[in-house]
């Protein structure tokens, strides 16, 4: 049996000529940042060539989308903009937050 690694997300993507370095993170138990949220820490990397990045890339878009059709994430509607229309980013409220839906996680917001 294969050893499993636990991560919370991917901290990092660096791409070197035709080699791409995954860094893998985990929430800390005791760093925070200035907001008390747990720190995202480096835990291992994937190295691998550029050609299998881009496949595995493919088979986690399909992932993704199966995951989307059973319901269990909720991707964010993309809005495009109506020609001629300003670019200029919306201010949101201040006093409101956005509350992500429960067991969400940050790389799919």
């Amino acid at each position: 049996m294969a050893d499993e690694l636990y991560s919370d997300g991917i901290g990092e993507i660096t791409v070197t000529g035709t080699i791409v370095r995954i860094d893998l993170v985990s929430l800390s138990p005791t760093e925070r940042d200035s907001k008390g949220n747990p720190k995202p820490v480096f835990r291992q990397r994937i190295i691998m060539p550029i050609d299998a990045f881009a496949n595995s890339v493919d088979v986690m878009d399909k992932a993704l989308a199966g995951l989307v059709d059973a319901g269990a994430v909720r991707r964010a509607p993309e809005v495009t903009p109506l020609p001629g229309a300003a670019t200029a980013p919306v201010e949101q409220p201040r006093n409101k937050k956005a509350t992500p839906p429960e067991n969400s996680s940050p790389n799919f917001n």
